[in-house]
């Protein structure tokens, strides 16, 4: 690694800490947005300078963090949220083994399943920084719902009035909410991220993997047990259940992903894949809710039954457990890290 990897990665983490503290001001769509692209700088340095920078990138941003904050638990939020994962993500996408004409890549599908992890392992943490008991959560939470309410809620347009009642009724659904909220949040930025990173590394020729076959996206076995396992403990309360809603939330959105990808390649071929994938997009802007509910079923089925293996998706494709199929990062075996 040269001198100027190190500093590029010294630049990176200062963005992204420049960024995460940007996003706790201005109005709410702006937060939003910044909030998506705080580890973009990480990402970028890994996948474009290597794994080593982007390492130095994370541990940059999380020492500004705590510089700027003075706060060890919103450095320690931004650590598992983002920081952390842009540099186990990066890491996993850059792995390989294998000669250069039989080279495998690390699996997608597993690129999505890690960051699923840290989104429930971030729901968690959020959860015992808030209380870790119900009780002791929802009042926190009530609290900041009843703060927005009286400074937040009368800035923004045409905002009804909101009773005390109501307050109640918010907190009560967010409580319920919220640690998969949280998850899906955090898979949501870093899968952005890492997504447009590799976009633009890819562009500048700078990527050193294929870019993979997102439509041929597997996730792996036992992907389906963990949801299902994380869903009936979730259903048991307390803050046990509240933790596991949490992952809940990362594996169904990890499979309304991959109900997504079935969608892109069972329509390879039709008169009507511009239609039909145009309009499931415009439900997903509309309909957002019922819409991913829809391909959390679609790519839950596929993870069980495996119907892609029955569907012509063209030359070279090949579908199968635990693997990306088609080229890129998805085609082979899992790495030796994962066997």
């Amino acid at each position: 690694m040269t001198p100027q990897s190190i500093l590029l990665g010294i630049c990176a983490g200062a963005i992204s800490a420049i960024v995460f503290v940007s996003a706790t001001t201005g109005p709410v769509l702006s937060r939003f947005v910044l909030f998506l692209l705080t580890p973009f700088s990480i990402y970028l340095a890994g996948l474009g300078l290597g794994v080593l920078p982007a390492a130095i990138a994370a541990l940059t941003a999380t020492l500004a963090i705590l510089a700027i904050t003075s706060s060890p638990a919103t450095a320690l939020v931004f650590a598992v949220s983002e920081a952390a994962p842009a540099a186990v993500l990066t890491r996993l996408a850059l792995l390989t083994r294998g000669e250069e004409q039989s080279r495998e890549w690390y699996p997608t599908g597993r690129l999505v399943t890690v960051a699923a992890i840290f989104g429930g392992l971030f729901a968690v943490l959020t959860l015992i920084l808030l209380g870790a008991d119900v009780d002791a959560l929802t009042k926190a939470l009530r609290e900041v719902i009843e703060k927005f309410v009286t400074t937040e809620l009368p800035n923004i347009p045409g905002a009804p009035p909101i009773a005390a009642n109501q307050i109640d009724e918010i907190t009560a659904t967010t409580v319920r909410l919220l640690p998969a909220v949280m998850a899906i949040a955090v898979m949501l930025t870093s899968l952005l991220s890492l997504w447009l990173a590799g976009r633009v590394t890819l562009a500048s020729g700078r990527l050193a993997r294929p870019w993979p076959d997102l439509a041929l996206l597997e996730l792996p076995r036992g992907s389906s047990l963990a949801f299902m396992i994380a869903l009936a403990i979730s259903f048991g309360g307390g803050i046990v259940g509240l933790m596991a809603g949490g992952f809940t939330g990362a594996f169904y959105f990890a499979f309304a992903l991959l109900g997504l990808a079935v969608a892109h390649s069972v329509t390879r071929g039709s008169p009507w894949r511009n239609f039909t994938l145009s309009a499931i997009y415009a439900a997903l802007f509309v309909f957002s809710a019922g819409t991913t509910l829809v391909l959390a079923l679609m790519g839950l089925g596929e993870s069980i039954f495996g119907y892609r293996r029955h569907v012509d998706l063209g030359p070279g494709s090949h579908s199968g457990p635990d693997s990306d199929a088609g080229a890129g990062p998805g085609a082979g075996p899992p790495p030796p890290s994962q066997t």
